[in-house]
């Protein structure tokens, strides 16, 4: 960094800012809107990985966000380079993930001409990002890049957008910077633990929900603490399931799409719901239908960092505004109860979980991916990370993969197709020793597949399952129960993905029948390069239990009647 008194660029005090901050690595597609920013990168020892779409720079800085609890950084030029970024925006803010994505902008003089290239971000992402800012003045450099730190971690984390006037970036200032941030903690009062020791003591059926962001591996340890002492059933809410251990005793699975029929009716029947970190979305509460909006049907406890989370859909008996790391360190405190009314409800629960993630469903077709999610959850090592996107693949992933970890499930609370890809890349890039498996579908992989090649200019070898079928299958199943036998829009026609692979430089194998896979994904370790598995799927096996001709049969019966 330049000694304070000196005159620099306001771009070299932006990333001078960052080093401040501990950034470590930041994601860009270059641009010529802000050369000023990549040339100070040039003397400073942040890592920059360049990419092949700023929908997966985006996706990626994302990632860092979800997983570190500090924002990722992404950098993309005016125009046409930040709406391929909005889909990683979308997805912070429905994920409540930190990230801070800077754009360049047209210069100042020519504002409100509509400029090559020229967008109000203001208004583009007012409703999706927590602050829009544009740095007018360069001398403010320091101020507002520090101030974007804070708030896309205060609270309810979230996405920050700064737009950079490419000539703000080249004026000289002596600003100094700003001083490293801290995230606000928000400790719960002894008044609300005592409350909530009290609820729990009248209770007779309670669940404890986790989810939300701003966990970190020491929270995750107190609240199974916690859950242990009070030997409270606990469910993990929608690609929310590194929050808590799945072989733990208490662990009742997960509250996602297709849940176990058994965890759903002990919700529905629970006398007390302790929701922590989340907000209880339209999946996870099975479309608002689980719990009485806006009065819960039983006594509901809520705890979250963003006190306007608090009451806005549910209202809470009680409302615990605190980080979920400073509650559940204080919660594994409480002192138990002298009777615990529903002794052996959490080895029930747990037991119904296992019993519903045992045993593989029998499916159409040559591969079998609930046995190819067995063989990973017995042989990857158990802080590997787990990548995926949107698609009805996924739902082998929530039932039969079990997350040991923190931080090791990777996916889009917001359902963003394009995810896993990027989002493998970016783990890699940062834990370049651990193993990084990416889920794909195959509409799902080709809207940033082309990340595979930012994987093999950085020598990552990520490991890419690509679950071919050959339809937009999610859509498909929707379209056999509205309108069955009325296909429209959803078939696909692939490439050879194996093929895809190896044109990029990388390894490559087809994946015909179960019993080819753990050969396949064991040579691809072994090639030492970014890799592509080929697996076809059968398109009649759309989820676990559930085929499409079955789908179509029941709307079918259900149309005639």
């Amino acid at each position: 960094m330049r000694p304070q008194g000196n005159l620099r660029t306001a771009a070299e005090a932006l990333v001078d800012q960052l080093v401040v901050n501990d950034v470590q690595h930041v994601f860009c597609v270059p641009g010529e809107s802000y050369l000023a920013v990549l040339d100070a990168f040039h003397d400073r020892d942040i890592a920059v990985t360049v990419c092949r779409q700023e929908g997966g720079a985006a996706m990626m800085a994302e990632a860092v966000g979800k997983t570190t609890g500090r924002p990722g950084v992404c950098f993309v030029t005016r125009g046409p380079g930040a709406t391929n970024a909005s889909p990683g925006i979308h997805i912070a803010q429905q994920d409540s993930s930190p990230m801070i994505l800077f754009i360049g902008q047209v210069g100042r003089d020519q504002k409100e001409r509509e400029a090559f290239q020229e967008v109000d971000y203001r208004a583009m992402f007012g409703g999706m990002a927590k602050w829009v800012v544009e740095i007018t003045d360069p001398a403010r450099m320091p101020e507002l890049v520090s101030r974007a730190f804070y708030e896309a971690t205060a609270g309810r984390p979230g996405p920050v957008v700064v737009a950079l006037p490419q000539d703000v970036l080249v004026e000289r200032i002596e600003a100094p910077p700003a001083p490293a941030f801290a995230p606000v903690d928000i400790a719960a009062g002894a008044a609300d633990l005592a409350r909530l020791r009290e609820m729990l003591a009248g209770a007779q059926r309670p669940v404890m929900l986790l989810g939300g962001s701003r966990w970190t591996d020491e929270g995750c340890r107190a609240i199974a603490d916690f859950a242990s002492r009070f030997d409270l059933p606990v469910a993990t809410t929608f690609r929310r399931a590194h929050l808590f251990d799945a072989l733990h005793p208490c662990y009742a699975g997960d509250l996602g799409i297709g849940p176990n029929p058994k965890l759903l009716a002990r919700v529905k029947d629970a006398d007390l719901v302790l929701l922590v970190g989340g907000r209880l979305g339209e999946l996870p509460s099975q479309g608002y239908e689980l719990i009485d909006i806006p009065g819960p049907q039983m006594s509901f406890v809520h705890v979250h960092p963003g006190v306007q989370e608090l009451g806005k859909v549910y209202r809470p008996h009680l409302a615990i505004n605190a980080t979920p790391v400073a509650f559940a360190t204080a919660a594994a405190g409480l002192a138990p109860l002298d009777r615990v009314p529903w002794a052996g409800a959490a080895a029930t629960a747990h037991a119904d979980y296992i019993a519903w993630s045992e045993t593989p469903t029998e499916v159409p077709g040559g591969v079998n991916l609930g046995q190819v999610m067995l063989w990973l959850r017995d042989n990857l090592p158990p802080d590997s990370f787990v990548t995926n996107g949107a698609g009805n693949y996924a739902g082998w992933i929530h039932r039969f993969y079990r997350f040991r970890r923190f931080a090791t499930q990777v996916a889009p609370i917001s359902g963003s197709m394009g995810y896993a890809v990027p989002a493998a890349v970016a783990m890699k890039r940062l834990h370049p020793d651990r193993t990084v498996v990416s889920i794909n579908g195959d509409g799902d992989f080709l809207m940033n597949g082309q990340e595979l090649a930012t994987a093999v200019q950085y020598g990552l070898p990520v490991i890419v399952l690509v679950c071919d079928n050959g339809i937009y299958g999610t859509i498909r199943m929707h379209q056999e129960r509205e309108y069955p036998g009325r296909v429209s829009a959803t078939t696909l026609k692939n490439p050879d993905f194996a093929a895809y692979a190896r044109a990029f430089g990388g390894f490559g194998a087809t994946v015909a029948t179960t019993a080819d896979f753990a050969p396949a994904f064991r040579a691809a370790q072994d090639s030492g390069l970014p890799a592509i598995l080929h697996l076809k799927i059968d398109p009649e096996a759309i989820t676990p239990t559930a085929t499409l001709a079955g789908i179509r049969a029941k709307a079918l019966a259900a149309q005639g009647a």
